[in-house]
């Protein structure tokens, strides 16, 4: 990845390790509470709802390369269960662990890859600006592998009756008298014969009525 450009350190999901002073070693606590930003998650299956609060617990550890944080994000996701459609939230805790390398990590005795494999590498990492660091990208990836592709309400959710829809959970009796359609052309034929035998019924037979009379 390319160098950050233009950091805004007052961007909640900015961090700053100027602290650190590029000691290997040193290492850095921090809790901070932020908004959650556009889009964290699944788009229009589960996610957290923007500006919901997210609860961050990082730890910074300055290396040779730069510096390596781990944390865990802390939020309350929501959507839509997959089986009964029914809104549904989930606590989310999304660990992670990412390096932020400084813009020289090369010049200062990193080892590197295979010749030629130095362009690609440099496309997946991520870069210090002047100290600093956007947590973003790192929160966002974390969260979309933490959360369920299929969320559902509860792991036995019955979901919804195929016939008219209705919730099973809310009526676990709920059914309809299905007919087998091995037997409905049976059944056709019969009501045709019976409806048969009915006109037969109401028809006269030949001299009957003429006897009748005599």
């Amino acid at each position: 990845m390319a160098l950050n450009a233009r950091l805004d350190h007052r961007n909640p999901l900015v961090f700053d390790t100027h602290e650190l002073g590029r000691r290997p070693g040193a290492l850095q606590r921090l809790n901070r509470t932020v908004d959650a930003p556009k889009d964290l998650g699944i788009k229009g299956v589960v996610g957290v709802p923007e500006g919901a609060p997210v609860e961050l617990d990082l730890r910074l550890e300055s290396v040779m390369e730069g510096v390596l944080v781990t944390g865990t994000a802390r939020a309350t996701a929501e959507g839509e269960c997959v089986r009964c459609l029914e809104p549904l939230e989930l606590e989310l805790a999304a660990d992670f662990q990412e390096m932020f390398s400084y813009p020289d990590a090369d010049d200062r005795g990193r080892v590197t890859a295979e010749p030629g494999d130095d362009a690609e590498d440099d496309e997946d990492r991520l870069f210090l600006e002047d100290g600093l660091f956007d947590l973003e990208p790192v929160l966002r990836d974390a969260v979309v592998l933490a959360l369920p592709m299929q969320p559902v309400c509860q792991e036995d959710c019955p979901g919804l009756c195929s016939e008219c829809g209705a919730r099973l959970a809310d009526d676990p009796e709920h059914h309809h008298n299905a007919v087998d359609i091995r037997w409905a052309a049976l059944q056709g034929l019969a009501d045709t014969m019976k409806d048969g035998e009915k006109d037969e019924m109401s028809g006269a037979e030949p001299g009957v009525d003429e006897k009748q009379e005599k």
